[in-house]
């Protein structure tokens, strides 16, 4: 009886495994290396690269900065409310792409909620790379703030405790003690909030359109390509597959970086400050 279960328990790991793997091999295996190549060189792929690149870092950075401490406010506070707030934060994350883009099209386009003022301020956003940005942001903002909370929750808060102790100021306790200690949780959220950031297509394809070049990004391309060049298709995909690695593997470097660096860091904290 446990050899069965254990034969079974292989064949079920080696079909999912074949079942993940097999469709990554055959977007390689379709068009040869050098066509690939090719293809990563004509002027939608090379446009849509910088597109995506330009705006996902732009709103990655503003998540980071607007996020980190809004995660670690709520993270260590206790306040009436708190349960509501993190399920508004986790909202967005179960509506369809197609609704986030909607909303955001009524809040932030021409005729939106706040379309009117944007408009008598000069300031236009629906289907600008400002829309590309705020979908990017509107979609991986409760991934990396959730994550996030989470993160700022499991740090020991003794320690914080100690650093207040030694008269170290608010500011400081948060940059050079919880930071350092939850540094390994929000470079892992930080990682798939990116790259849930990069291969967004629905919210960005209704709020900002889809012109090459302008609001054009990298799963927009894929999808304009398909039916016109199928291998510039395959070769865009590529370039989310060597992404997509990329990310995989700092989420298993990242915590090995923090875990040298947090007690340094605790302890330069704790010295009294001037």
């Amino acid at each position: 009886m446990k050899h069965a279960f254990a034969v079974t328990a292989v064949a079920a790991a080696a079909f999912a495994l074949a079942f993940l793997i097999l469709p990554v091999l055959a977007l390689f295996l379709r068009v040869p290396p050098g066509d690939l190549i090719r293809a990563l060189g004509t002027p939608a792929a090379q446009d849509a690269l910088v597109v995506s690149i330009k705006t996902s870092a732009i709103a990655h950075a503003a998540v980071l900065l607007i996020g980190t401490p809004a995660a670690y406010a709520i993270g260590r506070g206790r306040f009436r409310g708190r349960a509501l707030l993190l399920s508004l934060i986790e909202l967005p994350l179960v509506l369809p792409p197609a609704v986030a883009g909607i909303a955001l099209l009524v809040t932030f386009g021409r005729l939106g909620l706040l379309g009117g003022t944007l408009n008598a301020l000069g300031i236009r956003i629906g289907f600008t790379q400002a829309a590309v940005i705020l979908a990017v942001a509107f979609v991986e903002s409760p991934l990396y703030l959730r994550a996030a909370i989470a993160s700022f929750e499991g740090v020991d808060g003794t320690l914080l405790d100690a650093a207040r102790t030694l008269r170290a100021r608010p500011f400081r306790v948060f940059a050079r003690v919880a930071l350092p200690l939850a540094a390994g949780g929000l470079g892992a959220a930080s990682a798939l909030a990116l790259a849930r950031g990069l291969g967004e297509f629905g919210a960005t394809l209704l709020f900002a359109g889809s012109l090459q070049g302008v609001t054009q990004t990298l799963p927009l391309a894929v999808y304009a390509q398909f039916e016109v060049n199928l291998d510039t298709a395959l070769a865009i995909g590529a370039e989310f597959v060597f992404f997509g690695a990329a990310l995989l593997l700092a989420l298993k470097v990242i915590p090995g970086w923090t875990r040298s660096i947090s007690l340094w860091t605790f302890r330069s904290a704790s010295s009294p400050s001037t």
